[in-house]
């Protein structure tokens, strides 16, 4: 098979243009090509009046040796995207391995353990998928807040209640990223997400497919324990390595390897691991608002008078700005036909988040519009202290929403004017319970709202309309990632807890559900090469959090 790249057609382009645009390329007759798959399909927006797609396929031809002779731009042999295990399991397990957090984290470290033959144990402090939807609806609409079972907490992780967005900005030479979208469609997702520039699944798709790959690593050997809170390691006193796993119900599990995959909110236990002794740091991440604007604004803005073909959906953006106070503000988690969700996990404390379904069919686009800060600067001296950090802030929101889990909001023009908002107007926030207008100023760190106050306009030159002054910010957003890395070593393991495999978010490590998967792979392989006596794989760059 050969590969072709950046093949550029016009967006309602005929049935057979794809088909003449590969026979021109190569050069070749008709009866040459056996066949062809599309392995991409984007499209390119930068001018509105002509929106072209652009593809990336896969081709049967006749005499692949001459075609390659000839040096053709763009086009090379296919790669070979398939994902090997790269361990199975020994017959005798003296210690299965446990994996802490069942998110996009722990599901793929889970499924790829249990492929490997593992049988591994994954322990969920939440709830299975629909009970724990039940609890995250009932506190949107009833301010009935469960601390274990909510946006944050329970099977599928924070990336349930997301927008689905299934790209990354992460490498992946070994094509876990594609392991992970494969593993998808496997579980129920669309065939596109294999093909699209920017695959997203929707909330209520996730659902169903979380409980299949759960059923998956049921099949399989693995164990899956949910309502079960992790409270502590035991850890051997000469080496600091893990001996077993400490369960708030009073009993062990037996363990020499822990995969900790319990995301960006899982405070308690990052408190847990620090008081245990494991090496922590702390690390920056980003604090602001949510935003929301017409999405047929946005449409406009991006696609002109395509807005609303099927083709391109709803139009999301990226945003970036350098403030003159040397932050820097940016777009995070747009949510193209969306809804703001509440997303804490603690009492008394206020949080926003973004959603969309599939169909991304809802009035408003929503997305964090967020300032990047350090420990360094803004919350030195303790690795924890960007926690306490973020609950200053979330407990400030609380308070400015009226201590009732409404948001506080603000119209955008009430912001940039430096005055509270008394009402909205055109655009009504979808955030539940409710929003309640205020000022903002009094939830946010000065210098982020300076940030905010000159990014706007400078936002609005490149999609005008964005500073409309009935547009609405919600505050806070303030889990853009976790506040700390757990660092870990060549094989994967804590810098000086051996047998522990930070991986994901909450370790500090990934930042979506595609770059947390793809780091839940990274952390199972790791574990089988340390359980069958083999050595680390080579060096790989960690990812770092990779925002989608």
């Amino acid at each position: 098979m050969l590969r072709l790249t950046e093949l550029k057609l016009p967006l309602d382009h005929g049935e057979d243009a794809l088909k003449r645009a590969i026979l021109k390329r190569l050069a070749i007759k008709p009866g040459a090509l056996r066949g062809h798959t599309v392995f991409r399909r984007g499209f390119d927006a930068r001018r509105t009046s002509d929106i072209s797609l652009i593809y990336t396929v896969d081709v049967d031809v006749a005499d692949e040796a001459a075609l390659l002779a000839r040096k053709i731009k763009g086009v090379t042999i296919t790669p070979d995207t398939s994902y090997h295990h790269v361990a199975s399991a020994p017959p005798k397990l003296t210690h299965r391995p446990v994996v802490i957090g069942m998110g996009p984290c722990g599901i793929f470290a889970g499924l790829i353990l249990a492929q490997m033959g593992f049988r591994p144990i994954i322990l969920e402090r939440g709830k299975i998928v629909r009970e724990r939807t039940v609890d995250t609806f009932a506190f949107w609409r009833k301010r009935e807040l469960n601390p274990d079972s909510n946006v944050q907490f329970g099977e599928g992780g924070a990336g349930t209640f997301s927008d689905g967005k299934l790209h990354s900005q992460i490498k992946d030479p070994h094509y876990r990223g594609r392991k992970v979208l494969t593993e998808f469609v496997k579980a129920g997702a669309p065939d596109e997400i294999l093909y699209v520039s920017k695959p997203h699944i929707g909330t209520f798709r996730l659902v169903s497919m979380v409980e299949s790959i759960r059923a998956t690593i049921e099949s399989l050997g693995g164990e899956i324990r949910f309502q079960t809170k992790v409270t502590g390691l035991d850890l051997a006193p000469g080496d600091h390595s893990v001996r077993g796993v400490l369960l708030a119900d009073g009993t062990r599990i037996d363990t020499d390897h822990v995969v900790l995959a319990v995301g960006h909110s899982a405070r308690e236990t990052f408190e847990m691991l620090y008081e245990a002794g494991v090496h922590i740091e702390a690390k920056p991440f980003s604090i602001g608002v949510r935003m929301e604007h017409p999405q047929s604004l946005i449409d406009r803005c991006r696609f002109g008078k395509a807005a609303g073909h099927p083709l391109l959906g709803a139009a999301d953006y990226k945003l970036v700005h350098h403030c003159a106070n040397g932050r820097s503000v940016y777009s995070f988690c747009m949510c193209p036909g969306g809804t703001v969700v509440a997303a804490t996990s603690e009492l008394g404390r206020v949080v926003t988040n973004g959603m969309s379904q599939y169909s991304r069919a809802e009035r408003n686009a929503n997305s964090g519009i967020v300032v990047g800060i350090t420990p360094e600067q803004d919350y030195p001296g303790h690795p924890l202290a960007g926690i306490a950090f973020q609950r200053h802030w979330e407990e400030q929101a609380f308070k400015a929403g009226g201590g009732t889990y409404d948001a506080p909001g603000q119209r955008v023009g009430d912001f940039l004017a430096g005055r509270p908002s008394t009402a909205f107007d055109s655009v009504i926030s979808s955030y539940r319970p409710g929003v309640h207008p205020t000022d903002l100023s009094a939830c946010l760190p000065d210098y982020v709202t300076v940030a905010l106050r000159e990014a706007i306009p400078a936002f609005d030159r490149q999609i005008k309309g964005y500073a409309m002054e009935d547009a609405v910010m919600t505050a806070v957003e303030s889990r853009t990632s976790a506040p700390i890395r757990i660092t870990r070593n060549d094989g994967l393991q804590s810098l000086n807890t051996p047998g522990l495999f930070p991986a994901g978010e909450g370790a500090g490590y990934a930042g979506g559900i595609l770059s947390a998967g793809v780091d839940g792979i990274r952390a199972a392989e790791a574990v089988a090469l340390s359980m069958t006596g083999q050595a680390p794989a080579p060096r790989e760059a960690d990812p770092g959090s990779s925002y989608p």
